[in-house]
């Protein structure tokens, strides 16, 4: 294929991934209300007496929040058809063993990111919430504005799924020689120091909330380690030769 036409593909692969979080947004719309209300409910459970509430200082704030979590969920309705689309765009630069993978990707792809959006959701958030209400005054309440929450909530769940797509990551890169698991463990010490300095950048600064992150990604990165040495290149047995 020319460049244009990897650029031709590339504007195919886009438009149906747009469609498909354009359908997932129609019927995530309609249930905007009951999705933002659900996204909130670990830091409203948080608020004095459980009765806080979410404000708004625009007339139009509601409306545009309706439509961002629309798209947030429509994109998460969506994930099966990016991924797919993602991997046709990638498959003609796979050796025809390869391409066997399609379905496995896809579907460990939506697992990881699911997953780690659970995580984020169950896990982070009951605890990162609980640090920053606790650090209210006698003479100051939270008065959470409805914008402000969703852009922090909608962060914290994207970075969880994109991190938990690393085993994921590794495998693909494990498979087309760009690492092995070797590799990985040559360079585990390293690892360890970057994870923790996320750890401590993405959580609130005290050793519990670290550890909470820091646990699950070292297991991720060990799995990852596995699937390295899974999915590497084998040379061929003497047999086969």
């Amino acid at each position: 294929m020319t460049f244009l036409e990897h650029l031709e593909e590339l504007r195919k692969r886009f438009v149906t991934s747009a469609l498909a979080v354009g359908v997932g947004f129609v019927v995530c719309f309609f249930f905007a209300e009951q999705l933002f209300r659900l996204l909130a409910r670990p830091v409203l459970f948080l608020l004095p007496d459980h009765e806080g509430e979410l404000i708004f200082t625009g007339l139009a704030e509601p409306f545009v929040l309706y439509i961002k979590v629309g798209v947030l969920f429509g994109a998460l309705l969506a994930t099966p058809v990016i991924l797919s689309q993602v991997w046709a765009f990638v498959a003609p630069a796979l050796r025809r063993e390869e391409r066997k993978y399609a379905l496995p990707f896809i579907v460990f792809s939506t697992i990881f990111f699911v997953g780690g959006a659970f995580f984020g959701y169950f896990v982070i958030f009951p605890v990162g919430f609980k640090y920053f209400l606790s650090l209210t005054a006698d003479f100051f309440s939270p008065k959470l504005a409805i914008k402000e929450y969703l852009g922090f909530a909608t962060r914290i769940l994207l970075a969880f799924g994109l991190v938990f797509e690393l085993p994921l990551l590794a495998s693909l890169l494990a498979r087309i020689g760009v690492i092995d698991d070797v590799f990985l463990k040559r360079y585990r010490r390293y690892a360890i120091v970057i994870l923790f300095v996320a750890a401590a950048i993405l959580t609130p600064p005290d050793v519990f909330s670290q550890l909470l992150l820091v646990g699950p990604l070292l297991v991720l990165y060990e799995f990852s380690i596995l699937l390295a040495w899974i999915f590497k290149p084998r040379p061929p047995s003497a047999d086969e030769g």
